[in-house]
């Protein structure tokens, strides 16, 4: 029985230490490079509603996202809003050609280590694109909202 008890304690504590950041807490810290290889932190974007876009020039349903995000955020840019779009492709070469493609004007960030990157598994992604929306203190305000929900949202959050 104390077998069985240190099992189910054990499975607890690692459903607990690899969920995902929910809706309500800081956004965890997101530090990687840009194409000019300057590191960009996620809290220096404080003070603005962000949208995290974690994406790959590879994935179709990505790729499908893309243009409403570019146009979401050339509608709000001037109001104070601001996309993180981070990459996993493992080909850097890759990653700029798609940025360039889809002008993607925002900011843009690459872990090349792909699935195994370290912020692929601190927000606990399974799938991609995934987005997370952020208020202006960094909390996470929307997991993976989109099209009217997502303008809406960003709007509130803009006033």
């Amino acid at each position: 029985m104390k077998k069985l008890s240190l099992i189910c304690i054990a499975f607890i504590i690692t459903f607990i230490a690899s969920a995902q950041p929910r809706v309500g807490e800081q956004a965890p810290e997101i530090s990687l490079p840009d194409a000019k290889g300057n590191i960009v932190n996620l809290s220096s974007f404080k003070g603005k509603v962000v949208l995290i876009d974690f994406w790959a020039s590879w994935c179709g349903p990505c790729r499908e996202s893309i243009p409403s995000v570019v146009k979401l955020y050339n509608k709000y840019k001037a109001k104070g809003f601001e996309v993180v779009a981070v990459s996993i492709d493992s080909k850097r070469s890759q990653w700029v050609k798609a940025v360039k493609y889809f002008k993607m004007n925002y900011t843009s960030l690459l872990d090349p280590k792909g699935w195994e990157a370290d912020v692929i598994s601190t927000y606990n992604i399974e799938g991609i694109p995934a987005t997370y929306l952020l208020d202006k203190e960094g909390k996470i305000v929307k997991i993976d909202a989109e099209g009217d929900a997502l303008e809406s949202a960003v709007t509130a959050l803009l006033k």
